[in-house]
């Protein structure tokens, strides 16, 4: 490749706010569930990389020919692979597709192929971009990756913060805000702020395993009524400071029915970590988290309280998506 930019490139990263940014000289788009990738194309020689500089061309053949489409031929962009289903992005889904069989990615860019979504320019013909303030950049952008050029999605973007506010519910996943007069910092967390959508749920607490000190709980497994009425595992909370876990296992103590069992084995745990204690499905908790995959938390909740006022059957799954 003969672009202005080489690759590997790392991508300009984003510092976690808890509320949007005011002001004039601020713009936001919101925040995706997907693969960071920065897209290089030479003529019709493409190349995807991953966040962290690896290639991922043989994961998303599909992107491949999206980026192809594009009249600009000697392109730098940064962006997001994403599959949305109903509207709906599934990180799960995504995962599924990095995998050493290539006959299950062909498959799998069939059943539910992934699009990317540009939200930088970075680079055009023989011109790097990096030292345009953020605004010039997108308007360059929108001149590229824009209607009827093909599948490939254009970010959308604002600098009305209560427009901006939307991105913030449904089934959004948050804000990115930037700085409109900002440059492109490869690998630098300058310019950019990320504001999670924070969502609480009810959730019964169906489960615990013991902390790594005798007489501990390491942390609560969470469940929630699906339209069967089965109590379904959607994840986990724990993070409790050292006098917590003693005062929980006492709390936890009426509830115990002694029944054990083990999670998947993980690269991340000992077999000891995984096991599990189960309790009478009669506690309620309210935690809150940031994102979901399919119909489980991915990353671990944060307690906020407990729910001594909800009947645990009113803890339904529909508050994952809500």
């Amino acid at each position: 490749m003969s672009l202005p930019l080489a690759e590997p490139l790392k991508p300009q990263l984003a510092r976690s706010a808890k509320e949007l940014p005011a002001g004039e000289g601020w713009c936001y788009e919101p925040k995706w569930d997907g693969f960071r990738t920065i897209v290089f194309r030479d003529g019709d020689d493409v190349r995807l990389q991953s966040r962290n500089g690896r290639p991922m061309n043989r994961y998303f053949p599909e992107v491949i020919e999206q980026v192809l489409s594009l009249p600009g031929r000697r392109l730098v962009l940064d962006g997001e692979i994403v599959v949305e289903v109903d509207g709906v992005q599934e990180f799960d889904l995504l995962s599924q597709r990095i995998h050493p069989a290539a006959s299950r990615v062909e498959r799998l860019a069939r059943e539910t192929p992934a699009g990317y979504v540009a939200f930088d320019l970075l680079a055009e013909d023989d011109e790097a971009l990096l030292a345009l303030p953020y605004v010039e950049r997108r308007e360059r952008l929108r001149t590229v990756v824009a209607d009827g050029h093909g599948p490939l999605d254009l970010t959308p973007a604002t600098s009305d913060p209560e427009a901006a506010g939307v991105w913030l519910t449904g089934d959004s996943e948050g804000v990115i805000a930037k700085e409109a007069s900002a440059p492109y910092l490869p690998g630098e967390r300058t310019g950019m702020l990320k504001i999670k959508r924070v969502r609480t749920a009810d959730c019964v607490v169906a489960a615990f395993r013991f902390g790594k000190a005798e007489g501990t709980v390491g942390s609560l497994i969470l469940g929630l009524y699906d339209d069967e009425d089965h109590l379904r595992e959607v994840g986990h909370t724990s993070g409790f400071k050292a006098s917590e876990k003693r005062e929980l296992l006492a709390r936890l103590e009426p509830y115990r029915t002694h029944e054990r069992g083990s999670g998947e084995p993980s690269r991340w745990k000992s077999d000891e970590e995984l096991v599990w204690e189960g309790l009478r499905p009669e506690l309620v908790v309210e935690i809150a988290f940031d994102h979901i995959t399919g119909q489980r938390i991915r990353h671990g909740a944060r307690f906020l309280r407990w729910r001594e006022d909800k009947s645990p059957r009113e803890c339904r799954i529909d508050q994952l998506r809500g």
